[in-house]
Protein backbone atom coordinates (compact mmCIF):
# COMPACT_ATOMS: atom_id res chain seq x y z
CA UNK A 1 0.00 0.00 0.00
CA UNK A 2 1.49 3.37 -0.98
CA UNK A 3 1.51 6.56 1.09
CA UNK A 4 -1.22 9.03 0.08
CA UNK A 5 -0.04 12.04 -1.93
CA UNK A 6 -1.11 14.54 0.73
CA UNK A 7 0.97 12.74 3.38
CA UNK A 8 4.07 12.65 1.13
CA UNK A 9 3.60 16.36 0.41
CA UNK A 10 3.54 17.14 4.14
CA UNK A 11 6.61 14.96 4.74
CA UNK A 12 8.56 16.75 1.98
CA UNK A 13 7.47 20.14 3.36
CA UNK A 14 8.59 19.23 6.90
CA UNK A 15 11.94 17.94 5.65
CA UNK A 16 12.37 21.15 3.65
CA UNK A 17 11.60 23.33 6.66
CA UNK A 18 14.04 21.36 8.81
CA UNK A 19 16.72 21.77 6.15
CA UNK A 20 16.10 25.53 5.98
CA UNK A 21 16.33 25.74 9.77
CA UNK A 22 19.65 23.91 9.74
CA UNK A 23 20.90 26.19 6.98
CA UNK A 24 19.99 29.33 8.91
CA UNK A 25 21.78 28.03 12.01
CA UNK A 26 24.88 27.32 9.95
CA UNK A 27 24.77 30.75 8.30
CA UNK A 28 24.47 32.53 11.66
CA UNK A 29 28.01 31.36 12.47
CA UNK A 30 29.94 30.87 9.28
CA UNK A 31 32.66 28.98 11.12
CA UNK A 32 30.09 26.53 12.54
CA UNK A 33 31.91 26.19 15.83
CA UNK A 34 31.94 27.77 19.25
CA UNK A 35 34.31 30.61 18.31
CA UNK A 36 31.45 33.08 18.13
CA UNK A 37 31.76 36.45 19.80
CA UNK A 38 32.17 36.03 23.54
CA UNK A 39 28.94 35.63 25.50
CA UNK A 40 29.75 38.82 27.37
CA UNK A 41 29.72 40.70 24.07
CA UNK A 42 26.05 40.02 23.44
CA UNK A 43 23.15 42.08 24.61
CA UNK A 44 22.74 39.68 27.56
CA UNK A 45 26.06 40.88 29.00
CA UNK A 46 26.37 42.66 32.31
CA UNK A 47 25.03 46.22 32.13
CA UNK A 48 27.62 48.70 30.94
CA UNK A 49 29.29 50.64 33.73
CA UNK A 50 28.46 54.32 33.03
CA UNK A 51 31.92 55.47 34.13
CA UNK A 52 33.54 52.98 31.73
CA UNK A 53 31.38 54.15 28.83
CA UNK A 54 32.03 57.80 29.69
CA UNK A 55 35.81 57.49 29.96
CA UNK A 56 36.71 54.77 27.48
CA UNK A 57 34.11 55.37 24.78
CA UNK A 58 35.29 58.97 24.56
CA UNK A 59 38.15 57.65 22.40
CA UNK A 60 37.06 54.26 21.10
CA UNK A 61 34.32 51.67 21.35
CA UNK A 62 33.66 50.67 24.94
CA UNK A 63 34.75 47.10 24.30
CA UNK A 64 32.67 44.56 26.21
CA UNK A 65 34.69 43.15 29.11
CA UNK A 66 34.15 39.58 27.89
CA UNK A 67 36.52 40.23 25.01
CA UNK A 68 39.58 39.91 27.25
CA UNK A 69 40.51 37.89 30.32
CA UNK A 70 40.86 39.61 33.70
CA UNK A 71 44.67 39.56 33.57
CA UNK A 72 44.65 41.58 30.33
CA UNK A 73 42.20 44.14 31.70
CA UNK A 74 44.31 44.50 34.85
CA UNK A 75 47.46 45.19 32.82
CA UNK A 76 45.65 47.64 30.55
CA UNK A 77 44.21 49.55 33.50
CA UNK A 78 47.56 49.61 35.29
CA UNK A 79 49.22 51.06 32.20
CA UNK A 80 46.80 53.86 31.23
CA UNK A 81 49.54 56.54 30.90
CA UNK A 82 50.89 54.44 27.99
CA UNK A 83 47.60 53.11 26.58
CA UNK A 84 48.54 52.05 23.04
CA UNK A 85 50.54 55.24 22.49
CA UNK A 86 48.10 57.56 24.25
CA UNK A 87 47.96 58.93 27.77
CA UNK A 88 44.58 57.70 29.01
CA UNK A 89 45.26 58.44 32.67
CA UNK A 90 42.33 58.59 35.07
CA UNK A 91 41.87 59.44 38.73
CA UNK A 92 42.83 56.54 41.05
CA UNK A 93 39.23 56.01 42.20
CA UNK A 94 38.06 55.85 38.56
CA UNK A 95 40.79 53.32 37.71
CA UNK A 96 39.77 51.20 40.69
CA UNK A 97 36.04 51.26 39.85
CA UNK A 98 36.55 50.48 36.15
CA UNK A 99 39.16 47.80 36.90
CA UNK A 100 36.85 46.11 39.38
CA UNK A 101 33.98 46.06 36.85
CA UNK A 102 36.16 44.85 33.95
CA UNK A 103 37.69 42.09 36.05
CA UNK A 104 34.32 40.93 37.38
CA UNK A 105 32.92 40.70 33.83
CA UNK A 106 36.03 39.51 31.98
CA UNK A 107 36.23 36.46 29.74
CA UNK A 108 36.35 33.21 31.66
CA UNK A 109 35.76 30.53 29.03
CA UNK A 110 38.89 28.49 28.39
CA UNK A 111 39.32 29.64 24.80
CA UNK A 112 39.17 33.29 25.82
CA UNK A 113 40.90 33.14 29.19
CA UNK A 114 44.34 33.12 27.55
CA UNK A 115 45.66 36.69 27.34
CA UNK A 116 46.32 37.68 23.72
CA UNK A 117 49.65 39.13 22.58
CA UNK A 118 50.08 42.67 23.91
CA UNK A 119 46.61 42.35 25.47
CA UNK A 120 45.10 43.36 22.13
CA UNK A 121 41.59 42.09 21.42
CA UNK A 122 42.43 41.96 17.71
CA UNK A 123 45.24 39.48 18.40
CA UNK A 124 43.16 37.12 20.52
CA UNK A 125 42.89 33.64 19.00
CA UNK A 126 39.07 33.80 18.97
CA UNK A 127 39.15 37.19 17.17
CA UNK A 128 41.63 36.02 14.54
CA UNK A 129 39.56 32.87 13.96
CA UNK A 130 36.30 34.79 13.61
CA UNK A 131 37.80 37.23 11.12
CA UNK A 132 40.00 34.86 9.12
CA UNK A 133 37.92 35.38 5.97
CA UNK A 134 38.55 39.14 5.95
CA UNK A 135 41.25 40.16 3.47
CA UNK A 136 44.06 42.39 4.74
CA UNK A 137 43.05 45.06 2.21
CA UNK A 138 39.58 45.25 3.74
CA UNK A 139 40.98 46.32 7.11
CA UNK A 140 42.87 49.15 5.38
CA UNK A 141 39.79 50.75 3.80
CA UNK A 142 39.32 54.36 4.89
CA UNK A 143 35.84 53.43 6.13
CA UNK A 144 37.27 50.74 8.44
CA UNK A 145 40.88 51.76 9.22
CA UNK A 146 41.74 48.79 11.48
CA UNK A 147 40.41 45.57 13.02
CA UNK A 148 39.94 47.49 16.29
CA UNK A 149 37.20 49.63 14.71
CA UNK A 150 34.42 47.11 15.40
CA UNK A 151 31.59 49.57 14.81
CA UNK A 152 32.65 50.00 11.16
CA UNK A 153 31.22 46.56 10.33
CA UNK A 154 29.32 45.43 13.43
CA UNK A 155 26.43 47.86 13.29
CA UNK A 156 25.34 47.11 16.86
CA UNK A 157 28.77 46.91 18.46
CA UNK A 158 28.06 49.99 20.57
CA UNK A 159 25.23 47.96 22.15
CA UNK A 160 27.51 44.99 22.78
CA UNK A 161 25.85 43.00 19.99
CA UNK A 162 28.25 41.36 17.52
CA UNK A 163 25.73 39.00 15.93
CA UNK A 164 26.73 38.20 12.35
CA UNK A 165 23.25 39.14 11.11
CA UNK A 166 24.07 42.79 11.75
CA UNK A 167 27.40 42.94 9.92
CA UNK A 168 27.69 45.40 7.04
CA UNK A 169 31.20 45.63 5.61
CA UNK A 170 31.57 49.12 4.14
CA UNK A 171 33.24 49.77 0.80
Amino acid sequence: MSTPLWRRTIQVAVIGLLALGALSITRADDDNDEHEAPRATRTTAAPMLPLYRQECAACHLAYPPGMLPAASWQRLMANLPKHFGTDASLEPDQVQAISRWLTANAATRAKRAEPPPQDRITRAAWFVHEHDEIAAATWKRASIKSPANCIACHTRADQGDFNERFIRIPR
